[in-house]
């Protein structure tokens, strides 16, 4: 049975040539890089030189880039560490209700023990932000506020720009989860997301799972999640995984620009499955025609559940999801798509195939022909 996969908004493949780099990193640079023998001293400078590489790329100081574990801990030190920071000046705190769960459970945990309020600001039928509900909600004591740059379950890129001028206006913080955006959307710098705090991961453009990074912009300081040593700069305390913080060095600087999810490849592709899919009956398809990413294509079938769907495609080989790999395994439907205001067991069908640099037109044919398939074939009763 050939495999097709087209969960690239899950994870990507790592790539042979920085895999081969960090196994060399890991043989010839062992050494901890807080250590001041030569060996110590040789894994201190390459630590150093991914720094000056990524602050490079980003157009950034090299002191505002934060090496982390991947989106989630860099999400989560965005929002704890800039929250417990600037909470003397407010604790009032915004978000939307289409984050990711790294952002949306971290700003709830400080609502719920931690003495801060929490409102949410609500997205439309396509699931955007409108800046002027942001206005409406921000207050004198508000600090932070946290909105997306693309959304991994629908693809909808926000206005984040227009967000965050409304933001640094008002001299709130503003951070963005920029983990689908970077490798998909054109990159210019860091600078473009407006944002004072910017998440990035490393596995989503064919880097090493294990690495991200968060772009904090100075003189912000943020409450380290990590109690310890003085590494990254007093933000991050443990020993730096040096071979993934070079292959995440690496996947930005061969990935980013031009980006390896290339809109213009990728676009007929999605438009084909589309197209086809639309024929269907019981296929809608959610979220915005568009301003969004070009490899993402999100869909509901009436009469079906996201589970049953996916393990129907998996046993023909189709390797998709239901939204955020990180809610596999959960009843709960799409947080995303009720936020939309869609209804329950709607939200609970929902699809996403999202395409990647290796996704071929035999892939999308194959796709619609066994979706066709599992669909007419089989269809649950209403």
């Amino acid at each position: 049975m050939r495999s097709v996969y087209l969960d690239y908004n899950a994870t990507t493949p790592l790539d042979p040539k920085i895999q081969e780099a960090m196994s060399s990193t890991t043989a010839a640079s062992f050494g901890n890089p807080s250590s001041v023998h030569h060996i110590g001293r040789a894994a201190r400078a390459l630590l150093d030189d991914c720094r000056y590489r990524v602050a490079s790329l980003w157009q950034c100081k090299p002191s505002e880039v934060i090496f982390t574990s991947g989106g989630t801990e860099s999400n989560n030190l965005a929002v704890f560490g800039a929250a417990r920071s600037l909470a003397s000046k407010g604790r009032h705190l915004i978000t939307s209700n289409i984050e990711h769960h790294a952002v949306l459970n971290a700003f709830k945990h400080l609502a719920s023990t931690e003495g801060f309020e929490l409102s949410l600001v609500p997205v439309d039928s396509a699931g955007f932000v409108h800046p002027e509900d942001l206005i409406s909600l921000i207050r004198s004591d508000t600090v932070l506020v946290s909105v997306m740059a693309a959304n991994n379950e629908t693809g909808a890129i926000q206005p984040y720009t227009d967000l965050s001028h409304i933001c640094r206006k008002r001299g709130i913080t503003f951070h963005c989860d920029a983990v689908q955006a970077v490798g998909k959307l054109e990159f210019h710098s860091i600078q473009q997301f407006g944002a004072d705090l910017v998440s990035v991961c490393s596995h989503k453009l064919h880097g090493p799972k294990g690495a991200g990074a968060l772009f904090c912009r100075s003189p912000l300081r943020l409450s380290p999640l990590l109690r310890g040593g003085a590494h990254e700069n007093e933000n991050r305390a443990g020993t730096e995984n040096l071979a993934a913080i070079l292959g995440f060095t690496l996947a930005l600087e061969h990935f980013v620009r031009p980006s390896v999810f290339d809109a213009s490849l990728l676009c007929p592709l999605s438009r084909r499955l589309i197209e086809s899919l639309a024929d269907i009956p019981g296929v809608d398809f959610q979220g915005p025609p568009n301003n969004r990413l070009a490899n993402t294509v999100v869909f509901t079938v009436s009469g079906w559940d996201s589970i049953s769907l996916l393990a129907a495609l998996d046993l023909e080989g189709i390797c998709a999801s239901s939204g955020s790999a990180c809610s596999v395994g959960s009843l709960e439907p799409s947080h995303v798509l009720l936020a939309m205001g869609l209804p329950r067991n709607v939200a609970a069908s929902l699809v996403r195939f999202s395409l990647g640099r290796d996704t071929s037109e035999a892939d999308i044919l194959q796709t619609i022909d066994v979706f066709q398939s599992i669909v007419s074939s089989s269809r649950l009763p209403e």
